[in-house]
Parts: C-alpha cells; structure tokens; sequence
C-alpha cells in the first residue's frame, strides 16, 4: 500500500474529507513514542523502504500505515488512523510473525475480506480473524495461523492482538479513540479532535504535553497531580514509559 493508492482508495470510498484519515497530527519519532517502538521501525512501517542486496537486487516495500510525505517543513506525517494502524500492527508482531508475513496478512484482509484499511476498521473485529484464519487453514501457512485461535467454536484473535484491539474505541466504521499501549494500565488516550490529538490522561484530562513541560522543569509529580487531578504515580508511570531515557537520567 502506497500513500498515492492509499489517498485514492479512500477517495473512492468517500473517506478522503475525514480528518482521522488526512490531519497529519504526529511526527514519526512522536507517533513512535506513543505506540512503543523505535523510530526506525515506524518509518519503515509508514513510508517504506528500499535496499539494495549483496547481489546488488534492489527491494523496494511500500508503507503498511497511512502517513503523507513531509510538506513544507511540516515534519508531522501521520494521521489519527495511521497511529491506529501501527499500534494493530505491533500487536500482530507480538504474536512474532515477521513483517512480511503482516504484509501478506493484510493483503489478504483487503482482497479476501474487502476491508480496506482493515486495521482501523471495526470490520477487522468481526471479519478480520475469520478472514485470516480461513485462509492460512487452506493455505497450510503456519505462520498466518499465528495470529488467530479458535475460542469455543469461534475463531478470534490470538490474546496479544485481542489486548491491544480492545484499546481501540469505534463511533463508526473507523476508529474514534485509542487507549495508548505504550502502558500496560489505560493510562492515556487519544481523540483525534481534543487537544490536536495529543494524547491525554484518562484521569483527570490533562494533556500529556503539559504535564511533561511542567515535570521536564523539575517541578514535583504531586504538585502536577493535584493541579490536574491525575494520580502522581500515573504520572510518573506515564512519562517513564512514554521517555524511558530520560525518566532514568
């Protein structure tokens, strides 16, 4: 999936004015703290990448998430939806199946399912594992079986998937709210259209830009906590997840 197919797809399906698709909100290396992962790794994920082999064969991969190119300095490129994206992604590497069986995955999801940008869809709940698991059953592929399970007769998610979609809230036919990953308790979420999608803290509200300015010039978490109404040690919790280097400095 390439952004220019990506942007017409979505113009296809009527999708193209909605913001949670076309608002860039996060830079990669932002987007990559909130969802747990290296920079490197969410950059491949939304722009792709090529490489040139000892055989001198080029291999070129395109992006997996919806994300826009830079524009006029604008370092922001990925939108609510592409964060989304990356975060069931990650979920489907957590069962340890490699990139590029998800990206064979995800093939699957859009022309055996029809779910297009199946990963933030709410189709991905109720078709997405039935979809993937029927295939990877005619198919012989073990390692697509990975990713699903049959539960009491139904075939669901495998448990590491099932945690990280159930942060996923859905108002639509696409997701509205993303409860981080980043921290195993429910600690931040984000909406795409409160805060200029800054994440926020579950408890309480307050951004986590402004709590990390106040807790960055060295004022005290339980002054922080007071002032918002957020737990200090959710606080704590939160910045050390979101900033281990410098929470351990």
């Amino acid at each position: 999936m390439v952004v220019d197919e990506t942007v017409g797809h979505l113009r296809r399906r009527g999708a193209i004015e909605d913001e949670r698709f076309t608002r860039r909100l996060y830079t990669v290396a932002g987007a990559a703290r909130l969802v747990g992962m290296s920079p490197s790794t969410l950059r491949t994920w939304s722009h792709g990448y090529e490489r040139t082999l000892l055989s001198n064969t080029q291999v070129k991969q395109g992006p997996v998430i919806t994300a826009f190119d830079n524009h006029f300095g604008d370092r922001r490129s990925i939108p609510f939806i592409g964060l989304v994206e990356a975060v069931v992604i990650q979920a489907f590497r957590n069962t340890g199946l490699p990139l590029q069986r998800i990206r064979k995955a995800l093939e699957i999801l859009a022309n055996e399912g029809e779910l297009g940008h199946a990963l933030a869809s709410r189709q991905l709940f109720s078709d997405g594992a039935s979809v993937l698991y029927d295939y990877a059953t005619r198919s012989h592929d073990k390692q697509l079986r990975l990713l699903t399970v049959v539960h009491t007769g139904q075939r669901v998610f495998h448990e590491v998937i099932g945690d990280y979609l159930e942060r996923i809230t859905f108002g639509d036919n696409w997701a509205t709210e993303l409860i981080l990953p980043v921290t195993e308790r429910p600690l931040l979420r984000v909406i795409p259209e409160v805060a200029g999608g800054d994440a926020v803290f579950v408890e309480g509200g307050a951004t986590l830009a402004a709590v990390s300015s106040r807790a960055s010039a060295g004022e005290p978490l339980e002054s922080i906590a007071a002032d918002f109404g957020t737990p200090a040690d959710q606080i704590e919790e939160a910045l050390c997840a979101i900033w281990p280097t410098q929470a351990a400095a």
